[in-house]
């Protein structure tokens, strides 16, 4: 099997750790918030902003990467 045709398969488990690793994060930053940080838990949720706005696009990319030609 050519490197190629792995390509779609690690982009998807790299966008998996990606997704899992933003729920952790924003579970860090409820308990931030809990503790009374709201700034910095709003900071955090701020930064994860950026995973949420990629999210569809990366899906759509793979999809396509994914479909048999």
């Amino acid at each position: 099997m050519p490197n190629t045709d792995l390509l779609p398969s690690r982009l998807y488990k790299i966008n998996e750790n990606q997704l899992a690793l933003e729920a952790a994060i924003m579970e860090l930053s409820k308990w931030v918030e809990q503790r009374g940080a709201t700034d910095v838990a709003e900071n955090v949720r701020g930064a994860l902003v950026a995973i949420d706005r990629n999210e569809e696009f990366i899906k759509m990319t793979l999809a396509v990467m994914m479909a048999p030609e």
